[in-house]
């Protein structure tokens, strides 16, 4: 049996956003945590702190565009500078307000950006994720 992801990291500088998105995750079943930081600054920070010597590695992260301090390029940016064991096989999702066709032009450019989706995160969209990035999590999930 699959288990689900052990974490999935929210990267939006909108609280009430972050909160959607988390209730939907969380009805999901298939994320054991949700971590969330504001801007992508915060989330460089949060990816290079060690705890007992490992990394965070979330498997699933949703990525904002426009924040204050690092918007979403710049941390795709600094999230390639990160060191190996920093980084994991990790799906970013841009998930976006942007309707902006160059913006998802540029992000189906970026090798490290696995989907792209508008806001807001839905339950239809979470499941067109998991089914194309993570398809063995499909046979746990809770069906409604």
């Amino acid at each position: 049996m699959t288990k689900p992801l052990k974490t999935a990291l929210l990267i939006d500088d909108c609280e009430a956003t972050n909160f959607l998105h988390q209730m939907v995750l969380e009805s999901s079943g298939f994320v054991e945590q949700i971590v969330t930081k504001y801007n992508g600054k915060e989330a460089i920070d949060y990816l290079k702190t060690a705890v007992d010597g490992e990394y965070p590695r979330p498997e699933l992260v949703f990525l904002d565009i426009n924040m204050p301090v690092m918007n979403g390029w710049e941390f795709l940016d600094q999230y390639d500078l990160l060191e190996d064991n920093q980084k994991a096989g990790v799906v970013v999702v841009m998930l976006t307000t942007s309707f902006n066709p160059a913006d998802e032009k540029h992000a189906r450019e970026i090798r490290q950006i696995s989907n792209f989706q508008n806001k807001p995160l839905t339950e239809e969209k979470l499941r067109k994720v998991i089914e194309d990035c993570f398809p063995g999590l499909l046979e746990n999930s809770i069906t409604r």
